[in-house]
């Protein structure tokens, strides 16, 4: 007679971070909804998911610049200026049209992307040193232009872009889809997504097999900065007014965290564009949990940084087990 030995294999704490890390940000979104589902009256209203998806515009398409940059292991703290930029310069050429007014905030975008670009890729500057210089000199250029002032805007293209909507679709959230979909074609279908991730994986590897690191760098912070100025043109557009005072105040903050918690690494080498879309619905649903329960905004952003720890320390964790 033969005893039969059953083996119960337990997961590694490397397979489980993996999980987590691969899929902790979709978990995460399926719990808050079924909470949500029970304990919250009428947050599965329609009204109430097209206003949640309406407000995450910004940082969605703010986090898939950023997601970019992470992805090169840098970063861009100056987004939240630019938008300000952006939203600055719209008063001043709104009379030229649609089409010339956007071209001019995006241009301004790209202008101050290609200014970190230089100071990171040709200079050597350390990309939170050179952005967060130009995070404070864009605010203060912003406010120049503006003369510190609110200012109206008036112009039915412009507010269409914030406000009207296709089939019940609002038009900022189909830009920011098409914006999705750009961004994955673009690091998953195209030779420069390769080489941006191998330049995130190892810069001096890159070099070494003649990637053009320095152009790829470049044009990789004209992006961050352009989709944060199209991020500020929607914000414009959907408040009526521009307000350089406080458009995209700590946004950069929202979009790291998004780009994290989607599981692209501060380290860099790989962006998850879809996990940075779940990231950045998965902070907006927290937001407006605590809302809806008139939990104070504070709560909001300590529940932020804890994310950001957590999905860090994944991260790390699931690197030093390898």
């Amino acid at each position: 007679m033969t005893q039969a030995t059953v083996s119960l294999r337990v997961p590694s704490r490397s397979a489980v971070l993996g999980v987590f890390q691969k899929y902790g940000v979709y978990i995460a979104i399926v719990l808050l909804l079924l909470y949500n589902l029970f304990f919250t009256p009428n947050f599965f209203a329609i009204d109430n998911f097209r206003t949640q998806f309406v407000q995450v515009v910004p940082v969605l398409i703010v986090a898939l610049g950023m997601a970019l940059v992470i992805g090169t292991e840098g970063i861009d703290l100056s987004v939240g200026a630019v938008m300000a930029l952006a939203a600055a310069v719209i008063p001043l050429y709104v009379g030229y049209g649609l089409v010339p007014t956007l071209l001019i905030a995006i241009g301004v975008g790209a202008v101050i992307g290609a200014l970190n670009g230089s100071m990171v890729a040709f200079i050597g500057v350390q990309p939170i040193v050179a952005t967060l210089a130009v995070m404070v000199a864009g605010r203060g250029l912003a406010l120049l232009i503006a003369n510190e002032q609110l200012k109206s805007v008036t112009s039915p293209d412009v507010l269409a872009l914030g406000r009207d909507s296709v089939l019940g679709i609002p038009y900022s959230v189909l830009i920011a889809a098409v914006l999705v979909g750009v961004v994955a074609i673009l690091v998953n279908r195209t030779t420069f997504g390769k080489q941006l991730i191998a330049i995130g994986g190892s810069r001096r590897a890159a070099e070494l097999a003649g990637l053009p690191v320095k152009r790829i760098l470049l044009i990789v912070y004209v992006l961050c900065a352009a989709l944060a100025a199209v991020a500020g043109v929607i914000g414009t557009a959907r408040l009526g007014a521009s307000v350089p005072s406080t458009l995209g105040n700590l946004i950069e903050l929202s979009a790291i965290t998004a780009v994290v918690v989607g599981g692209t690494p501060l380290s860099g080498g790989q962006v998850k564009v879809l996990g940075t879309l779940a990231g950045a619905v998965l902070l907006q649903f927290i937001s407006a949990t605590l809302i809806k329960h008139n939990v104070p905004d504070a709560y909001s952003q300590i529940a932020q940084a804890i994310i950001i720890l957590v999905a860090v320390y994944i991260q790390r964790g699931k690197a030093r087990v390898r």
